[in-house]
């Protein structure tokens, strides 16, 4: 290549990086942890108890159920010398059916406490994701990170707005104006 072709070629390269370095410069960025920020406000807090509550309930039912097979098969063992060899393997089958039959119900259980979860945070999620979007645009920021689905692996707290989020979110309002970090808090 001759020196004009490299010259015009260096040339068309920096015109198309001197706008794009340019825009970069100006880019505001925070991040946000969203499982804790799930977690801290008001309506994450009663919907994680009610999930909870309702495991507990589901777990003491299949506790109660394995506790009953448990007892049969005992039951089973001590009399199986007395029983025919016939009447054994059917109660043994029998038993081995209600364990199968339990252990699906356990796998439906899970099922269903994770799409009752999905359902439980959807609508708590959407509207942290607007208080989000408010925080953004009131402060300029180009871009909000997930703390965990977005590779950081360290940044700064100043650019943390997770405290925010969670203030703005229980307050059911917009965000407020940004307070400065060592500003004291009124009680």
């Amino acid at each position: 290549m001759s020196l004009r072709s490299n010259l015009a070629v260096a040339a068309a390269v920096l015109s198309l990086a001197l706008p794009v370095a340019a825009s970069a410069a100006e880019l505001k960025v925070a991040y946000v942890d969203l499982q804790r920020v799930l977690l801290e406000v008001d309506d994450g807090k009663a919907a994680k108890a009610r999930l909870q509550k309702w495991l507990e309930d589901r777990q003491k039912e299949i506790d109660k159920e394995q506790d009953a097979l448990r007892k049969e098969k005992e039951t089973l063992d001590k009399q199986a010398s007395a029983m025919s060899e016939a009447t054994r393997t059917q109660k043994a089958t029998e038993l081995q059916k209600k364990v199968m039959e339990l252990a699906q119900k356990y796998e439906r259980s899970r099922a269903e406490a994770a799409n009752k979860e999905r359902q439980e945070m959807e609508p708590i999620i959407n509207r942290i994701d607007q208080v989000i979007a408010s925080i953004a645009d009131r402060d300029g920021l180009g871009l909000v990170l997930d703390k965990r689905d977005s590779g950081i692996v360290f940044a700064l707290s100043q650019y943390d707005i997770s405290n925010e989020v969670v203030r703005s979110y229980n307050n059911g309002k917009k965000p407020a104006a940004p307070v400065a970090k060592d500003a004291p808090v009124k009680k």
